[in-house]
């Protein structure tokens, strides 16, 4: 049985969605560490209802928080392997939500930092059906070298990434970016300067213009 996920949510004003942004929280945080992007998103797109869902496993080191997957020594191989029990999860809770609102992946933006950026991508890339977008900060593409043989969509794709960044090496959006260029997406890349693992003002800045460039 497929783990079911909750959090917090920002309805639109109307009540009734017409666009949906589903937000991925961080290693060992909430989704209260995103919901508070709402403001800066909902009203760019008409009638949006912004989702941050808590990861569905209590983090290893940190029982008040959530994580996707888990960080062993090896983090290339948790990522791996982490990523494989989470997608379907994430996967589901988005199908979960299309049913309950009418709405469908072309209608969706998915985004998350550092691990759920991650998720964001691995999970958002293999439906079959394209997201309006996807905005990743601080994260990357897992596994670059096969990430073009494994696409299901080709939804456009923002990565935003600290140029001091000591947690996520800022080479898994670089290398990311490249790669899925490669495979034939629209992609930007975004290195905040001065930036460690985090949201600067400028990459915030840069995300907003890309949400604001999926409007209809």
């Amino acid at each position: 049985m497929t783990a079911q996920l909750s959090g917090p949510m920002v309805a639109p004003e109307s009540g009734k969605p017409k666009n949906l942004i589903v937000l991925l929280h961080g290693y060992g945080s909430d989704g209260n560490d995103l919901i508070g992007l709402a403001p800066y998103w909902r009203d760019l797109l008409p009638d949006t209802l912004v989702v941050a869902p808590n990861a569905p496993w209590p983090c290893d080191i940190n029982p008040a928080g959530y994580q996707w997957f888990p960080l062993e020594l090896d983090r290339e191989i948790s990522r791996l392997e982490g990523s494989g029990q989470a997608r379907p999860v994430i996967t589901g809770f988005l199908e979960q939500v299309w049913a309950e609102t009418g709405l469908g992946a072309a209608d969706t933006i998915l985004g998350g930092f550092s691990q759920g950026a991650m998720m964001a991508l691995d999970a958002g890339l293999r439906l079959p059906d394209a997201l309006k977008g996807i905005v990743a900060f601080s994260g990357g593409v897992i596994s670059p070298e096969t990430i073009g043989e494994e696409l299901s969509s080709k939804p456009p794709v923002c990565l935003i990434h600290g140029a001091e960044d000591d947690v996520v090496p800022l080479g898994m959006s670089v290398r990311g970016g490249e790669a899925l260029k490669t495979a034939g997406l629209e992609v930007r890349v975004h290195v905040s300067p001065g930036t460690g693992h985090g949201i600067a003002p400028d990459g915030l800045e840069v995300a907003t213009g890309f949400i604001k460039g999926l409007a209809p």
